[in-house]
């Protein structure tokens, strides 16, 4: 048992704390998670690494910390602490203005580009499903996107967009 803590320790400990984003909460899961390897030790099945099987176990005493955290009243202070990571009005006009010109520069495609165009970005389809849906080979389907992405880089560029958002 000490040579698997010594061995795992670190890596548990790191796991749960980028889940519960406490030192302390995740000395205790790290504890949890050793005792409950060492209790449930005869009925590991090897189906999977020793890691993998204590991060499993890390990661469930870990959402039950989360559930039970969720339940307690928020901390003034750490409330103070989360960042607004909303965009601000500036940033919005800006995104909005290139989103324009961009539907702008799609328009000036080919129909066949901004068919899949549309049907990847803007309809979440698959390179499989566009091309049931237009009736051609996916390997055309991916040539046109290639052609297509290409082109609309140039266009944007032309425009005066850059490749960042916003």
């Amino acid at each position: 048992m000490k040579a698997l803590f010594a061995r795992h320790e670190v890596r548990v400990f790191r796991f749960a704390l980028r889940l519960v984003r406490r030192e302390d909460v995740a000395e205790d899961i790290v504890a949890d998670t050793f005792l409950d390897a060492w209790r449930q030790a005869p009925s590991f099945e090897r189906r999977s690494s020793v890691s993998t099987w204590l991060m499993a176990i890390a990661r469930f005493k870990a959402l039950s910390e989360l559930r039970k955290r969720g339940e307690a009243a928020l901390d003034e202070e750490a409330a103070e602490a989360i960042e607004d990571e909303a965009d601000t009005p500036e940033v919005i006009a800006q995104k909005k203005d290139k989103s324009a010109v961009l539907r702008t520069c799609i328009d000036r495609l080919s129909p066949e580009h901004r068919e899949v165009i549309d049907l990847v970005y803007y309809h979440d389809r698959s390179i499989e499903e566009v091309s049931r849906i237009v009736g051609a080979p996916e390997n055309t389907v991916k040539t046109r996107m290639f052609h297509a992405r290409k082109r609309l880089s140039e266009l944007a560029r032309l425009a005066g967009i850059d490749r960042g958002w916003p």
